[in-house]
């Protein structure tokens, strides 16, 4: 094979093939300079510079995508300039090569596109590299990626906002996700209201003024932010995280009664409220079987707190029911009044909260928003952190979760 049809597969038709250092059958060295013809990019000024003036030439070895199984290695011959503008001496940049990573785009976009799929390990044994140089790489991919997709903040309509763990003892990312596009936007560490203030910030006074509601699990601190910024946008507090807190309630009845009955030595309760049991407490009426509605009716005649809990749950499930705001009104207040003269202390905080944030809550009506699309991006985040078993670099891991959830996704445009 001739070296020009060397070259031409290579895809480089501004380069030459000066020989061939070494073929073996896993890799191959190839030696390649620029024609003289060729004008050179200064990495000083980024100006092009008179190629009759080198002022020296130093070779470097960067890896290339595999060419028929073999791994191919470019001494690439690069030229020294001394720029007009400082005097300084600049070897030539080269757009084909990723700086300061020894490694060509094409090879940069495919690791790109591996750590998209699994992990920097796996990918770096497929690649025959060490996972440290695949994090390298991965990392100024995603940082350029982010500066063309993520700068300046990507504006939404709707959005929904929630955190989601990165690190034990309570170290927390404020996820926000455009619920239009199923993309997360934006994320920073932390979960206090000037976290999310920085969101609103970069997207300045005018494009929050165009976000229509944000749906939230209920933070205090979501909310003051949202309503400093977004005023012109509905709060909804979420149908997902509503009924959470209401199974949340009557799982810590059916624990305090299961502590009841082991301290008693009642044997039957202790049967019908262990952790085995507790699924059918959770469950949607509509999807229990008859032999589990069968159990949970046993367990209410013997047991009145369980019976009242189950009541109040069923009946703040019905509001989700309703098709109109006024009846959903009258009854989250009669909710909130036989929640607060059960008796039951997790029924209560509810209760108390809701009269808080029954705004919130109606406003579902209006838009009929969830942030459930968030719930489902933190699984998501959740199997990312565990595949890599955990992120030291948190730019990396905020990086990594628009990568696999927003719009640095490679299914999202060509990089060829």
């Amino acid at each position: 094979m001739r070296r020009y049809s060397i070259t031409q597969a290579l895809g480089l038709p501004e380069y030459k093939i000066l020989g061939i250092l070494l073929d073996t059958k896993k890799k191959i060295h190839l030696q390649i300079r620029a024609y003289k013809r060729k004008k050179a990019k200064c990495s000083g000024c980024g100006e092009y510079h008179d190629t009759k003036k080198v002022h020296s030439l130093k070779e470097v070895v960067v890896e290339d995508l595999r060419m028929f199984g073999k791994r191919v290695y470019l001494h690439v011959i690069k030229r020294r300039y001394r720029c007009l503008k400082d005097g300084r001496l600049y070897i030539e940049l080269i757009d084909w090569l990723k700086p300061r990573c020894r490694v060509t785009n094409r090879l940069a976009k495919e690791i790109y596109r591996l750590t998209s799929i699994t992990t920097n390990q796996e990918a770096g044994w497929y690649l025959g590299m060490n996972d440290e140089k695949v994090y390298r790489i991965d990392k100024a991919m995603l940082e350029n990626l982010a500066e063309q997709h993520l700068s300046p903040t990507p504006v939404s309509t709707n959005i929904s906002v929630d955190e989601v763990a990165w690190k034990k003892h309570h170290r927390y990312l404020t996820n926000v996700v455009d619920v239009d596009e199923k993309v997360v936007t934006w994320n920073e560490k932390g979960r206090k209201s000037k976290v999310l203030n920085k969101y609103y910030e970069s997207l300045g006074e005018d494009n929050c003024q165009k976000i229509e509601s944000v749906s939230l699990d209920g933070a205090k601190t979501y909310i003051s932010s949202s309503k400093k910024h977004a005023v012109n946008a509905l709060i909804v507090l979420d149908r997902f995280h509503a009924v959470q807190k209401v199974n949340n309630a009557i799982d810590h009845v059916r624990k305090n009664e299961l502590r009841k009955a082991r301290k008693n030595e009642d044997e039957e309760l202790i049967l019908l409220t262990n952790c085995k049991q507790r699924f059918i407490l959770l469950k949607n009426k509509t999807k229990r079987s008859d032999r589990q509605s069968s159990t949970l009716a046993h367990l209410c005649d013997i047991n009145h707190p369980i019976y009242t809990g189950m009541i109040l749950k069923e009946k703040f499930l019905e509001v989700y029911d309703l098709k109109t705001e006024d009846e959903a009104i009258i009854h989250i207040y009669e909710w909130i009044d036989d929640a607060l003269e059960s008796g039951l202390k997790p029924f209560e905080e509810i209760a108390w909260s809701l009269v808080e944030k029954i705004e919130y809550v109606l406003n579902w009506f209006i838009v009929k928003r969830s942030s459930a699309i968030s719930e489902g991006f933190n699984n998501k985040i959740k199997r990312l952190k565990r595949m890599a078993y955990g992120y030291r670099d948190i730019e990396y891991f905020k990086l990594k979760i628009h990568q696999h959830c927003g719009y640095l996704n490679p299914r999202r445009f060509n990089l060829n």
